[in-house]
């Protein structure tokens, strides 16, 4: 979150794989306008309402259920000022996100949780932490 601090006052922002949503609810905290948030699981999407609720978020946390994957694939370019995304290791979801962005970079700053052993296309701002990496994109 500190390498992208700067980015976030005002910033629209895009949680993929949200999961409970730390990191959009963390964006919003520090200034973000609003936080979108993906995951297509129910116990997550549950998890994550009841996040948003007792930390006030309001209307400036949008939960979407759908696949992030597919939900990427219908943005338009620059769509998002910050984008985080933890997708589940071991499925190849950072990568296939990773070449998505490349493609259509659906926001300006893009940072991918995964695998220290799963080199993302791209990028060579790799922040290592333990057996986890996040890649970030700038474009």
């Amino acid at each position: 979150m500190s390498s992208v601090m700067p980015d976030l006052p005002g910033a629209r922002v895009l949680d993929l794989f949200a999961g409970s949503g730390a990191l959009g609810l963390e964006a919003l905290s520090r200034g973000a306008a609003v936080a979108e948030f993906v995951d297509v699981g129910a116990k997550s999407l549950r998890a994550l309402r009841a996040n948003a609720l007792s930390l006030g978020a309001g209307a400036a946390a949008v939960i979407h259920r759908a696949d992030a994957l597919r939900f990427v694939a219908a943005l338009e370019p620059h769509a998002f000022d910050v984008a985080f995304a933890d997708p589940p290791y071991g499925l190849g979801l950072a990568t296939r996100l990773a070449q998505q962005w490349l493609e259509k970079r659906f926001a300006a700053v893009l940072g991918i949780e995964h695998r220290v052993n799963e080199v993302l296309p791209g990028s060579e701002d790799r922040r290592k932490y333990g057996d986890t990496v996040v890649t970030l994109y700038r474009g």
